[in-house]
């Protein structure tokens, strides 16, 4: 049985950090890119950063550049988002997904982040 579970979301002030936990089950985690995404209320999903198989590659939308963080423990089958500097437009359900370049994909239930004073 696959597993996504996403944890560490809450209400962060401006300027804060949060750390976002992507715990995954029931397939060969290496095997897989992972991929967090948010979904703010009323907008589209957008991809926030990505990590390769094996973490040597990583990529992340211009919006969180210098300030979040992907990595990955292939050994805990576990992802992670470091988010430092957190703004009001960071707002949203996040969402972690696990990807194979055949386009086979594994959705968590998503976290919610609230950046506010």
């Amino acid at each position: 049985q696959v597993q996504v579970v996403e944890s560490g979301g809450g209400l962060v002030q401006p300027g804060g950090s949060l750390r976002l936990s992507c715990a995954t089950s029931g397939f060969t985690f290496s095997s897989y890119a992972m991929r967090w995404y948010r979904q703010a209320p009323g907008k589209e999903r957008e991809l926030v950063a990505g990590i390769a198989n094996y973490g040597g590659s990583k990529a992340y939308a211009d919006s969180v550049k210098g300030r979040f963080t992907i990595s990955r423990d292939n050994a805990k089958n576990m992802a992670y988002l470091q988010m430092n500097d957190l703004k009001p437009e960071a707002t949203a359900v996040y969402y972690c997904n696990a990807h194979r370049d055949s386009g086979h994909s594994y959705w968590g239930q998503g976290t919610q982040v609230t950046v506010s004073a």
